[in-house]
């Protein structure tokens, strides 16, 4: 169990602390993992930890050495056993008064904010993040899972009064759970894109089988245990782990009633395209696919402000963000100043092992993200790399340098390809229109940046841009940052499977269908 700590917050848009027991608590709890570095670890069915039919290593980025841990790795009667345990679990937690599903939730999140450190040090360890965006990872995670109880709260379990046709008459509309719901999480966030949809599933009084990626088993085995701890039912929430197998196995369920998948446009439409229909009727997909992300500096930006804005969303987690800036449109007037501060601070960037303090930039996730880096660089020709554009001698983890690039043809893939890696592509512009329309000419859209002193440009680039994250004059992020509560995140386009953005008003209430009583007396 975590010690008794005193609890130290971390945001996207704060990345830091003056608190020097951050570090403390921190560092202490990245000793302790890597003292206890290769354990077995079971999936979570039916209220029991389980063997799987084998097992998988999930090694760590930094240093392939480090033998995080040895996973159980589901097949499809796992998938199969963990949906049939929901199933069974499903009419008692949906009967169950929303307002004790929400104290029990609000548990599971203090709990893993107790556990801070903890769990971010396995964020750090397994998927290379800081330390700062690692320990912001999983307070997100608990803070999404807030926001989604006060949802509930406020708006008193989603039962309301309709028109009546006389006094004989009572009329409602209530919301109901849909039944058992999946949630395939991405490497990146580990923590706050599966406990974030695990979370509201269960407070809408859905019942949840988890799949995360490979790469995040321990966050979310983490997670398990304190959603565990927490005194959930048994078959409430279930935990099966693997590669690809477990994923399509649960994605193709027919007992499913839902799925939330955060991954790539390619998977998210085929999920979207096979799942919604294969029974027969609608099944809902709250899909987060990815961006292809642009800033557009204006003449009149604050130079300053849109250099460390763009650095810090381009090469943040490596580049491995769906939020990431990955194209830049700067008016020509001021290319050149707005270029050379750019490599000035990218040049300044720290890599290295990013559980260290003064690291910034760590690894690139795995060896294929570190050979997809390299093709990426082999499409570039000559004079077009700024600065960057090489793998980095790091001892035997996936390094690679932050690399900027310039003036690429329109039509070079990589204006439209997310990349998942730390390059951005940047040209100059003749006019706000000419970026606008650049910006604009992709399929998805995710975020979007924006820089300019000017009210009546920062007005049209509100009412103009085709993105669903929009940030102007950001120095702590171009192009993400968002946090529950005080941006709406969720895009447009190819980005998204519903329209709807988590940490707003409109997200618990996906997790629900509506039902109509109209009752005469």
């Amino acid at each position: 169990m975590a010690k008794e700590r005193k609890h130290i917050k971390v945001t996207y848009s704060t990345l830091g602390s003056p608190d020097p027991l951050l570090h403390e608590y921190f560092e202490e709890d990245v000793a302790a993992l890597k003292d206890n570095l290769g354990k077995s670890y079971r999936m979570y069915i039916n209220g029991r930890w389980v063997e799987g039919a084998g097992s998988f290593e999930n090694r760590s980025p930094i240093n392939t050495d480090w033998l995080l841990g040895s996973f159980a790795r589901a097949d499809a009667e796992h998938v199969n056993e963990a949906v049939a345990a929901a199933e069974a679990a499903f009419p008692a937690w949906r009967d169950r008064p929303w307002q004790e599903r929400c104290e029990l939730l609000n548990s599971v999140a203090d709990l893993i904010s107790a556990r801070l450190f903890e769990i971010s040090a396995a964020v750090s360890l397994e998927v290379g993040k800081n330390r700062l965006e690692a320990i912001g990872d999983v307070e997100e995670t608990a803070d999404l899972i807030r926001y989604c109880v006060d949802a509930m709260r406020d708006n008193q379990g989603f039962e309301r009064q309709l028109l009546s046709e006389s006094e004989r008459h009572f009329n409602r509309s209530v919301l109901k759970p849909y039944g058992v719901w999946g949630v395939i999480g991405p490497f990146n966030f580990p923590a706050a894109l599966t406990g974030g949809p695990t979370g509201a599933a269960l407070i809408a009084g859905n019942t949840v089988v988890l799949k995360p990626a490979a790469e995040g088993a321990l966050t979310a085995t983490l997670l398990a245990q304190c959603l565990a701890d927490a005194g959930l039912p048994a078959g409430v929430f279930n935990l099966v782990l693997g590669a690809d197998e477990p994923g399509k196995a649960l994605a193709a369920h027919p007992a499913l009633a839902g799925l939330t998948f955060t991954g790539s446009y390619e998977v998210g439409m085929s999920i979207i395209k096979n799942f919604s229909t294969a029974a027969g009727y609608f099944r809902p997909v709250i899909a987060e696919m990815g961006g292809k992300n642009p800033t557009i500096v204006s003449a009149n930006a604050d130079l300053d402000k849109a250099a460390l804005g763009v650095m810090r969303s381009a090469f943040g987690l490596t580049g491995q963000k769906c939020s990431a800036c990955s194209r830049v449109y700067v008016d020509a007037a001021v290319k050149d100043a707005f270029v050379e501060k750019l490599l000035a601070l990218t040049a300044d960037i720290a890599i290295g092992d990013p559980s260290e303090a003064d690291t910034y930039m760590g690894p690139i996730i795995n060896e294929s993200a570190y050979a997809a880096y390299q093709q990426y660089i082999s499409e570039l020709e000559a004079g077009t790399i700024l600065i960057g554009g090489e793998t980095l001698p790091a001892g035997k983890g996936y390094f690679v340098a932050p690399t900027v690039v310039a003036d690429l043809p329109d039509e070079h893939r990589l204006w439209r390809h997310e990349m998942f890696a730390p390059i951005v592509a940047l040209r100059a512009v003749e006019s706000k229109e000419e970026a606008m329309r650049l910006a604009n000419d992709v399929a998805l859209g995710l975020s979007a940046g924006f820089y300019s002193e000017d009210q009546a440009e920062v007005d049209w680039f509100l009412d103009t841009i085709e993105a669903g994250v929009l940030y102007v004059n950001r120095a702590t992020g171009a192009t993400t940052g968002a946090w529950p509560g005080y941006q709406s995140f969720g895009g447009w386009k190819g980005s998204t499977g519903s329209g709807k953005a988590a940490g707003s008003w409109y997200y618990l209430q996906q997790y629900m269908r509506e039902q109509s009583h109209t009752i005469v007396g």
